[in-house]
């Protein structure tokens, strides 16, 4: 059964997935998280994003998956790296990452046709006070958005319950990127904003699959793209964060199929 046969359609096309689905669903998150796991020790002054997104494919190939972002719209590599003020899509290369920087690692590998797709942020050397709070506020603001994620509720939730912690925290979210649907494909409806009214938008259902990756800024929320045609970046220069889980909503919450294995999704301050 491929993912255009299986399950049911709701009239907003976001596709209901059986019981049974969310067992590839686990798998295919676990993989993904334990290989953020065993990158973290890299993340230090002196390596290159290039190493990182290296040790992540051979990581991909040595567990018998294949990663999702090889070959994506023409992207070669098996990992984001998004390092200061990169919002999303940075592409691995010769960068140098230097004491203090803050950086995302997103990942994505199909297992048995599932897709599991998450991201979380790392530290090179000593984190600065405006970048802990930064990282901070955007984990705690990923969880305020899980937190909504019930039967009954709705994806204007999610975004409202994320727009209200970042905002009170005096930072902004960003408004040209989104989570996403997900299962047999990388990318499904609906979109997942990380704003919005509470009460609006598609009913939340038992069966849902989809992401919830809040980018948050210490400045403005605009970005812009670069001429990579990836790579985007805070308008502003100002600082980013991101973290990112996979979720399927169950008949009385949700289930987060990208938990660590080794409880680091959070950076650890030395």
């Amino acid at each position: 059964m491929d993912d255009k046969t299986r399950g049911r359609l709701t009239k907003d096309g976001i596709r209901i997935y059986e019981p049974s689905d969310f067992a590839g669903m686990r798998k295919a998150g676990e993989l993904a998280a334990r290989i953020l796991d065993e990158v973290a020790d890299l993340v230090v002054p002196g390596a290159t994003t290039g190493a990182l997104d290296d040790f992540i494919r051979t990581s991909v190939e040595d567990a018998g998956a294949t990663s999702a972002t090889i070959g994506y719209k023409g992207y070669k590599h098996a990992s984001c790296i998004s390092v200061n003020h990169v919002v999303c899509h940075g592409i691995p290369g010769g960068k140098v990452l230097k004491d203090g920087d803050i950086l995302n690692i997103d990942v994505t590998v199909i297992v048995d046709g599932w897709y599991g797709d998450t991201s979380r942020m790392y530290v090179a050397g000593k984190i600065s006070r405006k970048s802990e709070r930064l990282v901070q506020v955007t984990h705690d603001a990923l969880f305020k958005g899980i937190e909504a994620v019930k039967p009954g509720n709705t994806f204007g939730d999610i975004g409202h319950a994320i727009q209200a912690y970042v905002e009170a925290h005096r930072m902004s979210v960003v408004r040209d990127f989104c989570g996403h649907g997900l299962g047999r494909v990388f990318h499904a409806p609906p979109n997942v904003l990380h704003y919005g009214r509470a009460g609006t938008g598609p009913v939340l259902e038992e069966g849902m699959f989809f992401t919830i990756e809040p980018m948050v800024n210490l400045g403005r929320p605009e970005t812009k793209v670069l001429s990579d045609d990836w790579t985007a970046v805070t308008r502003d220069k100002s600082l980013s964060a991101q973290f990112e889980h996979s979720v399927g909503v169950t008949a009385d919450g949700v289930d987060i199929f990208t938990l660590s294995p080794a409880g680091k999704f959070h950076p650890t301050y030395s």
